[in-house]
C-alpha cells in the first residue's frame, strides 16, 4: 500500500489526535480552575458561615449573663467580657445611654454603625455582614434594654494555612486533571486516528489506481461512517471504470468493422485486383460516412456538458420536424419490410428548442428501433400533448428489454455489452447521446415497454 505523503501545509495543521490531546487538556484545565474558583468561593461562604454562628452564639451567651441591675454594672460586665474576647481577634462594640456607640476599634464601630446598633431595640436582635474600608466585618448585636446594647465584630478573614491548604488543593486537582486528561486524549485520539488513517491509506490506494481495497468499518459512528462511504466510492469507482472499458471496447470494435472494409477494398484498389471498382469505392464510401457519423457521435457525447457547446435556440411546430422526419423514415421502413406509422396532433406542438438536435435525437432513436425490428412489425412516430408540454415516442414492434434494462438504457454501452450476439445491436453511444441532448434542451427521455411489443422512447419538452 502507498505510503500518505503530507504537505508541509498538512503537517503545519498538526494530526487530529495531536488536536484531540490539546482540546482535552484545555477543557480539562478550564474545568479545575473553575472548580478550583468555586470550591474557593465555597470554602470562604463556609467558614464564614461557621464564623456567623460561633459569634452568633457567643453574643446570645453574653446577653444571657450581662447584669441587667443597673447601667454600670452592665457596663463593667461588658468591659470584662471584651477583654475575653480580645484575643479571639473579636471587638465589643457597646451601646450606651447618653455616651452613645463605644469602642477601642474606629472600623468595628463604623462595622457595628453600619449594621444598626445605633438604633437597636430593648429585644432585638441583629446578625449580618458589613463592608467597611475594603474589608469584611461580621456583627452580632443584641439590644438590652433602657437605650443600650452591644455588638460583636470580627472580620472575615480567611487563614493563612487554609489559603495555603486551599491553594495547594487545587493545584493538585488541576496536575490530575490536566494528566487524565492527556491520557484521555490520547486514548480518545487513537482510537480516532487509526481508523481515519486506514481509510486515508486506502484513499491514497485508491488515487494511485487500487480499486481491490477496502477501509476497515470500525470506530465511532462518524468514523466508520466515513470508511464506509470510502467504500462505497471505491465500488462506485470500480463498476464505472468497468463499464468505461467495455464502452471503449465496443466503440473499438465499432471503429474495427468499417476501417477493415475501407482497408481491404482501398487495397484490392491499389493492387488492381478490384473486380468492380465502382462497388468497392461506393463501400468504402458507405463506410467512412459510417465512420464519420460515429466518430461524430463520439464528440458531441465528449461535448455535451461543456459550455461551449452550441444550441440554436428557436420555436419550433414539432409536428414540421416529424413530418420531414417521417418521410425519411417510411422510405427506410419500406426497404426492409417494416411498416411505418406517424400520429401527429390537429393541433400545433409548439416548443422552444433546437430543431436540428430534436432531429438528430428522432434520426438516432429511429436507427437503434429499425435495427431490432423484424419485417411485418411497426415502427410508430407520435407527437402528443401533456400539461405544460409536449411528447414524442419513438416505438417499435422488435423483442424489447429486460424489465431492468430500461432504468440503464442510457449509460453508455451497457445495452451493447449485453445484447452483443444476441440481436442487432449499434455502437453503444446513440441512446446516451440522445439521453444528454434532450437533458441539454430541458427536456426529459425515458425507455419503457411498447403496445407494439417492443421498447417505446418517450421525449418530453416543454410547450411554449
Amino acid at each position: 500500500m502507498a505510503a500518505e505523503v503530507r504537505t508541509p501545509d498538512q503537517a503545519g495543521r498538526g494530526s487530529l489526535a495531536t488536536r484531540i490531546v490539546l482540546t482535552c487538556v484545555a477543557v480539562a484545565g478550564v474545568a479545575v480552575l473553575v472548580a478550583g474558583l468555586v470550591m474557593a468561593g465555597l470554602a470562604r461562604r463556609s467558614a464564614q458561615n461557621v464564623l456567623q454562628q460561633s459569634l452568633a452564639a457567643q453574643a446570645d451567651v453574653i446577653a444571657g449573663q450581662v447584669d441587667q441591675r443597673g447601667l454600670s454594672s452592665r457596663a463593667a460586665g461588658l468591659g470584662r467580657v471584651a477583654q475575653v474576647v480580645r484575643g479571639q481577634g473579636i471587638v465589643v462594640v457597646l451601646l450606651l445611654p447618653r455616651r452613645g456607640v463605644q469602642s477601642t476599634d474606629g472600623s468595628s464601630t463604623q462595622a457595628a454603625i453600619t449594621a444598626g446598633l445605633g438604633e437597636i431595640g430593648s429585644t432585638q436582635q441583629i446578625s449580618t455582614e458589613v463592608r467597611v474600608g475594603g474589608t469584611d466585618y461580621l456583627v452580632e448585636a443584641r439590644g438590652l434594654g433602657d437605650s443600650s446594647g452591644f455588638a460583636l465584630v470580627e472580620p472575615v478573614r480567611l487563614a493563612a494555612d487554609t489559603r495555603r491548604t486551599l491553594v495547594r488543593n487545587i493545584l493538585f486537582a488541576l496536575g490530575a486533571g490536566l494528566l487524565v486528561a492527556a491520557l484521555a486524549g490520547t486514548l480518545l485520539g487513537r482510537l480516532l486516528g487509526r481508523p481515519l488513517r486506514r481509510t486515508a491509506d486506502v484513499a491514497a490506494a485508491m488515487r494511485q489506481g487500487r480499486r481491490d481495497l477496502r477501509a476497515p468499518v470500525e470506530g465511532p459512528t462518524e468514523v466508520a461512517e466515513v470508511a464506509a462511504a470510502v467504500n462505497e466510492l471505491s465500488i462506485a469507482l470500480q463498476h464505472s471504470e468497468a463499464r468505461q472499458r467495455e464502452f471503449l471496447l465496443s466503440v473499438s470494435h465499432e471503429l474495427r468493422t468499417p476501417l477493415t472494409a475501407v482497408h481491404g477494398f482501398a487495397e484490392s484498389l491499389a493492387d488492381g485486383v478490384a473486380t468492380d471498382p465502382r462497388h468497392a469505392g461506393h463501400v468504402i464510401q458507405q463506410e467512412s460516412q459510417r465512420l464519420e457519423r460515429l466518430v461524430s457521435d463520439l464528440l458531441d457525447l465528449a461535448r455535451i456538458g461543456a459550455d461551449q457547446f452550441q444550441l440554436d435556440l428557436a420555436q419550433v411546430d414539432l409536428r414540421e420536424t416529424l413530418v420531414a422526419c417521417a418521410e425519411v423514415w417510411r422510405v427506410r421502413c419500406e426497404r426492409q419490410g417494416v411498416r411505418f406509422r406517424l400520429d401527429l396532433p390537429p393541433v400545433p406542438a409548439v416548443t422552444t428548442t433546437d430543431p436540428r438536435r430534436i432531429r438528430q435525437v428522432l434520426d438516432g432513436l429511429a436507427e437503434n428501433a429499425l435495427r431490432v425490428t423484424p419485417p411485418q412489425a411497426q415502427l410508430t412516430m407520435s407527437l402528443g400533448h401533456a400539461p405544460g408540454a409536449v411528447t414524442i415516442q419513438v416505438r417499435d414492434g422488435g423483442p424489447g428489454l429486460a424489465v431492468e434494462d430500461y432504468a440503464v438504457a442510457f449509460e453508455p454501452g451497457v445495452l451493447n455489452q449485453k445484447y452483443r450476439g444476441r440481436r442487432p445491436v449499434g455502437s453503444g453511444i446513440g441512446l446516451a447521446l440522445a439521453h444528454g441532448l434532450v437533458t441539454r434542451l430541458g427536456g426529459t427521455l425515458t425507455a419503457g415497454p411498447a403496445p407494439e411489443g417492443g421498447a417505446a422512447f418517450t421525449l418530453v419538452l416543454p410547450a411554449t
